[in-house]
């Protein structure tokens, strides 16, 4: 049994505010062999730049960056040992300091994590978090050889050399553990994909049924074809900033709180521990849970719950002062690599209570419009058409999210997503059905990273400071 001291538990305190004051993106491919890493890297660089309507002209907002924190999961995709020297020097920012990141799957919220910290710390003033994937340059099985190799080579690789089947049987589980009907993950697929739709960035969007999910091909039962996101090529890059630099360069600058967890890789073999509570939980809340878990022999986490994704937003839900997240919050971006790993976060961050996770998706809640009333959902997810449709370029992932998040806090969704030229420049021709996905005046959103099987996490909540 894990038990936490005190200190342990001692909620992150910053020396002074983290500001994020633009974002910019690659659109997301299977395979992108006209343009080098390097390339990819300047086009988010250059996006973020140019293009956020900063006050500065795009080389005196360069001229303030003091530090560099780079995200790539595998330097094995491009063979390439200390890839993030390399973008440095080309992206022009050569004598400035610069440190590279790998945390798995959380590599994209863990870049945020150092860049927010060497701001908040006053190591520098303007910090530039980029990250990237390159996973076109060795064929499908062996990225995915690479990628399970992120798992415990002496418990879950025994399993598979697929992360689909690390993921199977905690579906498996949470589905008999919680009685959820397996419609309920593929209607998470069918809203994603669909989302991903109206954005030029995506790798796989898609109109599907619920029906077409489940008679897809199995890829790890119960797991199904288009429950699973793709491997991805792209990058994506964040700007922050102090206070005082943030208002100089935008009148619409947005705070960050971020913080992260960590847990064993040994998903079949995690000690059990209380359920740490979020600020509008309670014990008595989940007497009933401790008793329907000791009946079916199960402890927390367990298969069910991903303890670090539960740390993490302990931690920051208590820096950024959010009480209740499914009020509190206005949107999310979950890290749906698997629809199972997308339900199983809800009860993590607290959008319902453990156990109640279906609940989330069968009341409306999730979506931009609830299908059931015509009404805005609660807190729609996934509105960038998440992992599973549009992208995992794994070191980009994270900041990807938290720059979806920081369009949507700014209102610029239509900006970024519906222009025809930005479909344009990516060889696209925007849909004839968009339609905007933009949340009405949204004060808070939070993008959660997820490493592995729950390894590293990351949460982030931005919250508008204008």
């Amino acid at each position: 049994m894990i038990t936490f001291a005190s200190g342990n538990l001692r909620v992150p305190k910053w020396t002074r505010p983290v500001y994020m004051v633009a974002g910019g993106t690659t659109d997301y491919r299977k395979r992108y062999p006209e343009k080098k890493l390097e390339e990819l890297c300047m086009m988010a660089f250059r996006m973020l730049l140019e293009e956020n309507d900063l006050k500065m002209d795009p080389l005196a907002v360069k001229g303030h960056i003091n530090f560099a924190c780079y995200g790539e999961f595998a330097d094995h995709f491009q063979d390439q040992l200390l890839c993030e020297a390399k973008v440095h020097d080309y992206l022009g920012l050569d004598l400035l300091p610069n440190v590279g990141i790998k945390t798995g799957g959380a590599t994209g919220g863990s870049t945020m994590l150092m860049a927010a910290t060497t701001v908040a710390s006053g190591m520098s003033d303007c910090t530039l978090a980029l990250g990237w994937e390159r996973m076109d340059e060795v064929k499908t099985w062996t990225g995915n050889y690479y990628i399970a190799s992120a798992a415990c080579k002496d418990f879950e690789t025994r399993l598979a050399r697929n992360y689909a089947s690390y993921y199977a049987p905690m579906a498996r589980r949470f589905q008999e553990m919680y009685g959820v009907d397996e419609r309920v993950r593929a209607a998470i697929a069918v809203k994603n994909r669909g989302y991903a739709c109206h954005s030029p960035f995506a790798q796989q969007a898609g109109r599907h049924t619920i029906e077409e999910v489940l008679a897809g091909d199995i890829v790890s039962d119960p797991l199904r074809f288009l429950e699973c996101c793709a491997m991805s090529v792209g990058s994506a890059g964040a700007l922050l900033c102090s206070e005082e630099l943030a208002y100089r360069l935008t009148d619409h600058p947005v705070q960050l709180f971020i913080a992260g967890g960590s847990h064993t890789l040994r998903t079949g073999d995690r000690r059990p521990m209380r359920i740490p509570l979020l600020p509008h939980e309670t014990e008595e809340g989940y007497r009933q849970l401790y008793a329907d878990m000791e009946k079916q022999d199960g402890r927390w986490p367990g298969f069910e719950s991903f303890g670090a994704t539960r740390f993490a937003a302990y931690m920051a839900y208590r820096m950024a002062g959010v009480r209740v997240p499914i009020e509190d919050l206005d949107l999310v971006e979950t890290h749906d690599a698997f629809t199972i790993s997308d339900l199983q976060t809800y009860g993590d961050v607290g959008l319902t209570l453990y156990g109640h996770e279906q609940e989330y998706v069968t009341s409306g809640d999730c979506y931009l419009a609830n299908p059931q009333t015509g009404r805005p959902g609660r807190c729609p997810s996934n509105l960038s058409g998440g992992l599973l449709g549009t992208m995992h370029a794994v070191g980009a992932t994270g900041i990807f999210q938290s720059t979806e998040v920081f369009w949507q806090l700014q209102g610029k969704y239509d900006k970024f997503h519906g222009d025809p030229k930005m479909w344009e420049r990516f060889g696209k021709k925007k849909p004839a059905d968009w339609t905007s996905l933009q949340v009405d005046a949204p004060r808070r959103g939070l993008a959660i990273s997820h490493a592995g099987v729950g390894s590293h996490v990351t949460c982030a909540v931005l919250e508008k400071a204008w």
